[in-house]
């Protein structure tokens, strides 16, 4: 059984977006009370963590981007964009949710944990240097990348993104940098409109952007072709030193948004190949990021999958439809592949 690291907070609760809001505190509640159970638990390592600085976040954002959402922590109530809402509450957590993310590459680097989910809001992918949009404030993810190529030296991370929606946040970040293969599968067209197939890097970043924009409908064989077809050949070419991945849950059949037919044995699925990927190409060294998601039982059981797999042990044997479909499908795996 793997050292598998959860990053969970009552911060990242605290975080209101307004009643009614799609992200809202739910997400994760449901999420955090399987993982309280101790049948759950004490598989799990929880470790303490701390926020990151805002010369961190300043990393990947402008000065000024960071200043308008710090001057949020003052206000009970407030409005960034139309759809991206903040609390008083809301800088702080996204201070954590970055310092979840950096933390966990620090403990992969040292060899504390063999991998981790970071079950954090605000989500991040969305954000983009100078503006916080899509309910992102900070770009988690890409803050993490960037602090691991300055701290680390790393020279290639590959960032796997499979959220519903595009991260444009993340690709522009790293849009003209080698350093960071960026991969994202989305439903398309869709917000934030972009992603589309030429949209491949620019510079020295040339190539280093792979869009898989799909129309609403697919489900666990086409992901599975995506990736045993297209993200295993890719890595193995590019070498990564550590895989960072952009969850989203908003792909599974039945969110409200969404119009794709994922299951949560599909995300077991993709977990896997990222499991068995890591372990062959950077030493294990695979971290997930939660982004979006807004279907409590997907939540639930989605997280209970990827957290098998991460693990190596079930930990959803109260949840009968995921075992089930344990392994839906017949493509090869990543050693055939």
């Amino acid at each position: 059984m793997k050292k598998t690291a959860v990053y969970k907070s009552p911060l990242f609760l605290a975080h209101q977006t307004g009643k009614g809001h799609l992200e809202s505190p739910e997400r994760l509640r449901c999420i955090y009370q399987e993982l309280e159970r101790e049948e759950v638990a004490h598989h799990l390592v929880f470790p303490v963590f701390k926020k990151a600085q805002a010369s961190t976040i300043k990393l990947n954002h402008t000065p000024e981007l960071v200043r308008e959402v710090a001057a949020t922590a003052n206000q009970q109530a407030g409005y960034i964009d139309a759809d991206t809402r903040t609390s008083a509450a809301s800088y702080e957590a996204a201070l954590f949710a970055a310092g979840a993310v950096i933390d966990g590459i620090k403990r992969l680097d040292r060899g504390e944990i063999d991998n981790g989910f970071c079950f954090v809001r605000p989500p991040g992918h969305h954000a983009e240097r100078n503006q916080a949009q899509g309910f992102c404030l900070f770009n988690n993810i890409a803050v993490g990348a960037k602090w691991a190529i300055r701290n680390l030296g790393l020279e290639r991370i590959m960032i796997i993104d499979w959220d519903l929606h595009h991260g444009n946040g993340t690709q522009n970040s790293f849009y003209r940098n080698d350093k960071v293969l960026y991969c994202s599968t989305h439903q398309y067209p869709f917000y934030p409109g972009s992603g589309a197939l030429p949209e491949s890097g620019e510079g020295r970043g040339q190539g280093y952007t792979v869009n898989i924009p799909l129309i609403g409908g697919h489900g666990d064989d086409e992901y599975a072709r995506v990736f045993n077809e297209l993200y295993v050949p890719l890595a193995r070419a590019y070498q990564p030193q550590l895989i960072l991945v952009s969850c989203g849950f908003d792909i599974l059949a039945n969110d409200p948004i969404g119009a794709m037919q994922v299951t949560p044995a599909g995300v077991a699925y993709m977990t896997r190949v990222l499991v068995e990927l890591a372990e062959e190409l950077c030493d294990g060294k695979l971290l997930i990021t939660l982004e979006g998601g807004y279907d409590l039982d997907n939540m639930r059981n989605g997280a209970l999958a990827v957290l098998t797999e991460l693990h190596g042990a079930s930990l959803a044997s109260d949840h009968p439809v995921y075992l089930q479909q344990k392994v839906p499908f017949n493509q090869s795996r990543v050693g055939q592949s």
